[in-house]
């Protein structure tokens, strides 16, 4: 067979495995292993066990389980209600404002936890019933928060930008950055969104039904999420300082976090740290058990020359270098229907990477487009997490509804792409300014 058939034989085959529901983990080692058994015979295999230690070896790794601590210290507490609320009150006034409370309730939260579910799960379950209580559309308020929750894996800190920045090798502290002000502007989207619709609709509650608060309220509610906030601060300030490493940022940060949730929110008890410690296991545990896989996987299309022979004949093609990202953005879309990021990432990534080098693209530029659109397959079926996420807090919604309320955000998401395409600088600005030119 040639490589070019060997290669569709590992799509088909990949997929097949995937859809199987078997854990994408063990899918990726059991298709690597059958094809190198065929074509190399069972010698290839004797380097696995080395190359999957050897992967999970990296420094860089350390920060995942430690911004996951992050996360599930915060999303396991009452912080993430105590964050809606407090950006809640300062919204009381604004008409839409408890959608776009939720909204940037999201991206704050996202900022601290660095995860798209969690993000989802923690403003959905207490922000989702109160807004339909309140008189919103379900569909606006399942939606808003569905799309808020995708900003977990774009503003940092973001797993899936550490793991592209292991898989391309390039600066994990110039993509942090790079996805601020991308992240930023898709908060000011989907809260412009929000207010329109708010406005269109005439949908606003009777001045008499919306709470009211004070000042001394409102400050009250900032004093009890300011700590978590302290630490974002902090974060971006020893990383991009240049005080620490990205590693060592984030252990600091996992330790703030569960000294103020303990302290705050008094959650000192067995049960509590034992929730808080078996999530993070848990994710860490199937985050790694990815990234080593996908080595494997990765170490068999290079051994079957099928990476080397889909980068060269993606060069060969000769396409303009615009037609060419707008393929791998179709790619890309559907791709996020089907995988989460994580495998996606690992897995295109080392095919993807020679072929926009050599066609003048910027890794770090990229890496915002890749992610806005993994976030589009976050909230589109049939994966689709952030779809079941919300389902399962807010369990009155039906699915359909959910998903409905979440197509206008998937048409901004598609036109922040654009918008990111004719201007890169806008995900390149803050990296270079801070950082230098890359």
């Amino acid at each position: 067979m040639s490589e070019v058939q060997i290669g569709l034989a590992i799509v088909v085959v990949t997929l097949l495995v995937l859809f199987s529901g078997l854990p994408i983990a063990w899918g990726l080692i059991l298709v690597a292993v059958g094809f190198m058994l065929v074509f190399e015979g069972p010698g290839s295999l004797a380097n696995l066990p080395v190359l999957m230690i050897d992967e999970l070896a990296s420094f860089a790794l350390l920060t995942i389980p430690l911004f996951i601590l992050l996360g599930a210290a915060v999303g396991g507490t009452a912080a993430g209600r105590d964050l809606y609320e407090s950006v809640h009150r300062w919204l009381d006034r604004v008409p839409g404002g408890l959608v776009i409370a939720n909204i940037l309730s999201c991206g704050v939260f996202s900022a601290i936890c660095g995860s798209s579910p969690a993000t989802a799960a923690a403003i959905g379950k207490a922000g989702v019933p109160e807004m339909i209580r309140r008189g919103v559309p379900p569909g606006l308020a399942a939606g808003s928060v569905c799309a808020g929750g995708t900003l977990g894996i774009l503003i940092p800190p973001s797993i899936t930008m550490i793991l592209y920045g292991i898989a391309t090798e390039t600066s994990i502290g110039r993509l942090f950055l790079a996805g601020v002000v991308p992240g930023i502007m898709l908060v000011v989207m989907f809260s412009i969104y929000a207010w329109l619709v708010t406005l269109r609709e005439q949908r606003q509650i009777a001045v008499g039904d919306i709470p009211r608060y004070t000042l001394a309220q409102k400050m009250e509610g900032l004093g009890r999420v300011a700590p978590f906030i302290g630490i974002v601060i902090a974060i971006g300030y020893a990383m991009y300082g240049g005080l620490a490493t990205p590693s060592e940022v984030a252990a600091i940060a996992a330790v703030l976090a569960m000294a103020l949730v303990m302290i705050i929110y008094r959650a000192w008890r067995m049960g509590d740290l034992w929730s808080i410690f078996r999530e993070t296991v848990r994710e860490s545990t199937m985050i790694l058990m990815i990234i080593g896989a996908a080595a494997v996987f990765s170490y068999m299309m290079s051994l079957l020359y099928v990476t080397q022979t889909a980068a060269q004949w993606l060069v060969d093609l000769g396409l303009n270098r615009w037609v060419l990202l707008a393929a791998i953005n179709v790619f890309l879309l559907v791709a996020g229907c089907f995988l989460p990021p994580v495998a996606i990432i690992l897995m295109v990534m080392p095919i993807l990477t020679p072929v926009l080098e050599a066609n003048g693209f910027d890794l770090i530029w990229f890496a915002v487009i890749m992610t806005i659109n993994l976030e589009v397959g976050l909230i589109t079926p049939p994966v689709g997490l952030n779809l079941y996420v919300l389902k399962g807090v807010a369990p009155s919604l039906s699915l359909p509804t959910i998903l409905w309320g979440s197509m206008p955000f998937v048409i901004l998401m598609l036109m922040s792409i654009v918008l990111l395409s004719i201007v890169p600088e806008i995900a390149l600005w803050l990296p270079n300014k801070m950082m230098g030119a890359g």
